[in-house]
């Protein structure tokens, strides 16, 4: 979604116009920290950018999830990072769903922009694991991550491998 933001001419515009000029950072781009103070705090400005973004950002996953079932060694596993999957109801174009979640304390210390104003109109992680073909609570070291990580594509890789005779 960030690239679309950063490419997209006309995307950039129609943020302009209906966010206002205050969005732009000093080098004349978007500046995602300003547009997050500007939407968060206005649920129209938000489902606006939305419904601006979302159907660009499923398309372009579309091809994307096309283009690579094309290769000639296409990949045994694709993955796909969805923060609103649930919220958009985009899981049905998934075979499998992992959730990551951490306790949102721990969320706010690892994050690069404030979280105040965006939990409220998210599922709960309980929600969202307990739909989850695979959920992960992370709240380890990236080693501990990673190694998760790498039994659920091990399991993934397994569950696409043609049956033995």
């Amino acid at each position: 979604m960030h690239h679309l933001i950063r490419s997209d001419p006309k995307v950039k515009r129609a943020m302009v116009e209906r966010l206002g000029e205050e969005i732009l950072g000093p080098d004349g781009e978007i500046d995602r920290s300003r547009v997050a103070d500007r939407v968060f705090g206005d649920r129209k400005a938000l489902a606006w950018l939305e419904g601006l973004l979302h159907p660009k950002v499923s398309a372009e996953y579309l091809r994307w999830r096309e283009q690579r079932g094309r290769l000639e060694s296409s990949p045994e596993v694709s993955v796909t990072e969805v923060p609103l999957l649930y919220e958009v109801k985009g899981e049905k174009r998934f075979d499998k769903v992992v959730v990551i979640t951490a306790p949102e304390k721990l969320r706010e210390a690892r994050s690069r922009v404030p979280l105040a104003g965006r939990s409220d109109r998210l599922l709960p992680d309980r929600e969202k694991v307990n739909r989850a073909d695979f959920s992960y609570v992370n709240t380890g070291t990236l080693e501990d991550l990673d190694a998760w990580v790498g039994s659920v594509m091990e399991e993934l890789r397994a569950s696409r491998a043609p049956a033995r005779q």
